[in-house]
């Protein structure tokens, strides 16, 4: 029989798993901020070579490490099972069969031990690594979600309390920078580098498009801009001209920029909101961190974001969400199933919050 912890009768101390896409996350946090243990087995060197995260590798490499990692993190925390209070995991989005792995692992170890089980939202999650570093945040919030799977402007009124007011149509903003980098020969995975070559480049070499989506939409499209990229590479070698790729790089990531950061901040202000957050895998974007500042500075409106480590998929952040469900004790039982294509829109339904 699982025993009913709840946060108002003692300190929450949850073991939290994190294995969406790539990385092999355990992590311990306690009242959700305070990181006991946070362990990270990465496979970015393996999914290199094929240029992009290939499922079925991605699933036997969890498979392989999550033991593994588990007892890592307890004893990086220096403890037992028995002295977690709750089990948490991402059930969706994600790879089907590298979600699997983590979900089993976590119901196994919340029948194991007793404790009760807590199933995270990937995106809510990435919106609580914000809260492992700042706790005292005054609401309502606005938060831009942007990642390789995911480009959302979300509205926040209260711990675990959400309005969707924007996403993407078509593609994430991270997957277009993959994909652009992969035409221009860099490594996945690609923003890191399309970020780093743009500062040798011009960003107003090439004139590239801006989806803006009606003057009064939040919403996000890349599909046009990666294709308009991509013509434009296509018909140079086609022409035999030769391309400077960091000034594709540079064109192509203020395109994404510019829409992102005036969408962003265009919500801050008509959503009466003085704090902007910031998450997700292209969240340790320095020049997206950047212009975001400056253009919210306008509007006496500050922007917070995770350190790097904490926007990257990782535990800590599953575990800081946990603890907000653990207050309200919403937890799931041992049914719980890994969901690859649960849309945060869904979540918000579920809730009765859309």
């Amino acid at each position: 029989m699982t025993e009913v912890i709840t946060a108002a009768e003692q300190d929450t101390i949850i073991l939290a798993i994190e294995s969406s896409c790539d990385e092999t996350a355990v992590a311990i946090i306690k009242n959700g901020h305070e990181i006991l243990a946070n362990v990270v087995s990465t496979q970015i060197e393996i999914h290199r070579r094929y240029g992009g995260v290939v499922p079925e590798i991605a699933s036997r490499k969890h498979l392989e490490l999550i033991n593994a990692v588990v007892q890592e993190a307890l004893d990086q925390a220096n403890m037992v099972l028995d002295d977690v209070t709750h089990i948490a995991v991402t059930y969706g989005p994600g790879l089907v069969g590298a979600l699997l792995v983590g979900v089993a692992t976590a119901k196994a170890l919340a029948f194991a031990s007793g404790k009760p089980l807590i199933g995270v939202h990937h995106i809510e999650g990435h919106i609580c690594a914000n809260f492992l570093v700042k706790q005292d945040f005054q609401f309502p919030l606005v938060c831009l979600v942007v990642s390789g799977g995911h480009t959302n402007i979300i509205k926040i009124t209260d711990h675990g309390q959400y309005l969707l007011l924007g996403q993407t149509k078509d593609d994430a903003a991270g997957e277009a920078y993959d994909k652009i980098a992969r035409a221009i020969g860099l490594p996945y995975p690609g923003g890191p580098h399309i970020e780093q070559l743009s500062r040798e480049g011009n960003a107003n070499a090439i004139e590239l498009p801006r989806a803006w989506m009606g003057d009064d939409s939040y919403d996000f499209s890349f599909s046009g801009l990666k294709s308009a990229v991509l013509n434009y590479i296509n018909k140079a070698k086609m022409k035999g001209e030769e391309i400077n790729p960091a000034d594709v790089a540079a064109s192509f990531q203020q395109a994404v920029l510019d829409v992102l950061v005036q969408k962003t901040v265009r919500a801050a202000v008509e959503n009466g909101v003085s704090n902007i957050l910031l998450a997700g895998g292209v969240a340790a974007n320095g020049t997206l961190r950047d212009q975001l500042q400056t253009a919210a500075n306008a509007h006496n409106i500050q922007v917070h974001y995770p350190p790097v480590h904490f926007c990257t998929d990782n535990a800590a952040m599953i575990g800081a969400a946990a603890h907000y469900k653990a207050v309200k004790g919403d937890y799931a039982d041992l049914t719980l199933n890994a969901v690859p294509n649960l849309s945060f829109e869904k979540l918000l339904i579920e809730r009765g919050q859309a």
